[in-house]
């Protein structure tokens, strides 16, 4: 009996874009150029190394305020719209993620603004949804506090729903433009949202036309149990923060069991972890490069950073003492970030760190998996995680941009693929057929 040979799995690649990189100290680096934080160019020129390496999807963050911890690190980034619109000008291929905020946006707008840059891209968008954190962002807007934890879920839902009834209004056969009639479109082919909920109240329909993707990649990054719950039940990507294996693992396999809950296969999620890589020639070389730039960090911003994080001034405590967690919040008390709390804490807890350690560990990548060493040992790690049910891939996080992104696209990208389990061109034109993915039945999306 002749046995058929099963297709390695596959491992999904993305770009988490941010400034001069992820590194806490990037900045200061010799070879980083923080004045080209606000330039078009530098992010295309980015954007366009990681098409030349074959990867899914570039992904922007986005906040709605500016924190004091500007004073020691290059905050600013480009509005995403208008960053990723322009980006899909001088590229081909690859995915365009935008993060929009279901606290502080409102339906109507988000989905024209998605649909459009899907229509611009040629169906590359994907919208990472948030529900936005801290009472700084609310007082941007109006508010006084932040919505409690439970409340922005809730709220996120209910808008993730009526966005996709926009976008599932207009039908394949709504537009006739029939130049001889004089009729553009099928009025009865178009159907409005007709949403009335707790948080929202939308009528009509989207005026704009269905977009190459019908709707863009729905992707989402809490970790909370609100967030796993969310993804599990509206998500196709999930980007989270797993220092280890085994934590990644157990999260990965929680999550994909919950999908069965809400009628969907393990498929239709894929589960991507941050991943930062230091690319060295060699072990040492690559160690160096990580010490490199933790020797740059400022104590000031590692401490005023974990204690918004922490909720305990950390000024008051030796640096060289141990993290005081019998002093923290419970992780029920706190209202942002408890997916990323409870990381920290439980870091602190398993390698008993002081807090100077604690900063030192979370300075690359704010808790998520950092690694140092060769091409060939950080393939060997990536495909360790993708074949122990670990990850479908990884958020790349450069922690000194460009050069992070060229050593790992130009060093580790061409020993993935000698090893069958990363693609060597591009096989489909949208973020959705890149990913593998297929429009979910729970869309509801007519034809």
């Amino acid at each position: 009996m002749i046995q058929v040979k099963k297709p390695k799995k596959q491992l999904h690649l993305n770009l988490f874009i941010l400034s001069t990189g992820h590194h806490e100290a990037s900045w200061r680096h010799p070879d980083a150029q923080p004045q080209l934080a606000t330039s078009l160019s530098y992010y295309q020129q980015l954007a366009q190394t990681a098409e030349r390496g074959k990867m899914d999807a570039i992904f922007l963050a986005e906040k709605y305020r500016l924190t004091p911890l500007i004073k020691y690190r290059v905050i600013p980034q480009l509005e995403a719209f208008t960053l990723l619109s322009a980006i899909a000008a001088v590229t081909e291929r690859i995915g365009l993620t935008a993060t929009a905020s279901t606290t502080y946006n409102e339906p109507y707008h988000i989905a024209r603004k998605f649909a459009s840059l899907d229509h611009i891209s040629g169906g590359r968008a994907g919208w990472n949804i948030v529900t936005s954190t801290g009472d700084a962002t609310a007082q941007n807007f109006g508010r006084e506090h932040h919505l409690d934890h439970t409340v922005r879920y809730a709220r996120g839902k209910e808008f993730v729903e009526v966005v996709k009834r926009l976008w599932a209004g207009w039908s394949e056969s709504s537009l006739l433009i029939d130049k001889q009639s004089g009729l553009y479109a099928d009025i009865g082919q178009i159907q409005g949202a007709e949403f009335n909920g707790e948080f929202f109240s939308v009528k009509g329909a989207l005026n704009i036309p269905r977009s190459p993707q019908t709707h863009p990649v729905l992707v989402q990054a809490g970790s909370s149990e609100d967030g796993k719950q969310f993804a599990a039940e509206l998500a196709e990507v999930i980007f989270t923060a797993q220092n280890t294996m085994e934590d990644a693992a157990l999260f990965y396999a929680d999550v994909k069991s919950r999908l069965r809950t809400f009628g969907r296969s393990e498929e239709q999620l894929k589960i991507l972890p941050g991943f930062i890589p230091f690319v060295g020639d060699t072990e040492a070389e690559a160690k160096d490069k990580e010490r490199e730039l933790n020797e740059l960090a400022v104590s000031e911003y590692g401490i005023k950073s974990l204690s918004d994080l922490l909720r305990v001034n950390m000024f008051n405590y030796p640096l060289d003492g141990p993290v005081p967690l019998d002093d923290l919040p419970s992780v029920d008390e706190i209202q942002g970030q408890k997916a990323r709390f409870q990381l920290y804490v439980d870091l602190a807890r398993r390698e008993n760190l002081t807090i100077r350690e604690l900063i030192i560990r979370t300075a690359g990548g704010r808790g998520h998996f950092t690694f140092a060493g060769t091409a060939v040992q950080m393939a060997d790690e990536m495909q360790r995680w993708l074949e122990n049910g670990a990850a479908d891939g990884f958020n790349l996080m450069p922690a000194l941009l460009p050069c992070g992104l060229d050593d790992f696209v130009n060093k580790v990208v061409p020993e993935l693929q000698n090893r069958g389990i990363y693609r060597t061109e591009y096989t489909g034109a949208t973020l959705r057929e890149h990913l593998g993915l297929t429009l979910d039945d729970t869309f509801a999306v007519r034809s």
